[in-house]
């Protein structure tokens, strides 16, 4: 075994570890997001990928695009202090912050309106169950 197999993960435990698919690992291989280490047709996921993968994951969950999330992953330095990579990271995620939100107050006013009209569907079905007896 190399040294970098013991620092590797293979593509079926980089799916176990992170609850994706070997499709979703190729899919952001191939758009330049993860570059794993290739032996012949097996890919090797290092530390770095999954580092990546984890941020990957947030930035999709709180819905920033790829293309947000390929450039905050591209402003990462190793040896500087990324202070523009974090301001541009709080940047992208006070905007996500106030859509979320104005979606959220969206939702509210929907479940409010359609409690009501199951509360007036319901009482609607037992007149009828009423008058049917």
């Amino acid at each position: 075994m190399t040294r970098h197999t013991t620092d590797t993960l293979t593509i079926r435990q980089m799916c176990d570890a992170f609850g994706v698919t070997p499709r979703t690992l190729r899919f952001y291989e191939a758009k330049e997001l993860l570059s794993p280490l290739r032996q012949g047709t097996r890919r090797l996921f290092s530390h770095k990928d999954r580092a990546r993968l984890t941020l990957i994951l947030r930035g999709k969950r709180f819905g920033f695009s790829l293309e947000e999330i390929r450039q905050l992953l591209g402003m990462y330095d190793p040896a500087g202090s990324n202070g523009a990579q974090l301001e541009k990271t709080h940047e992208i995620a006070l905007e996500r912050l106030a859509l979320m939100e104005a979606q959220r107050a969206d939702l509210d006013i929907a479940i409010t309106e359609l409690k009501g009209q199951l509360v007036e569907i319901q009482g609607r079905i037992a007149r009828f169950r009423a008058a049917a007896e």
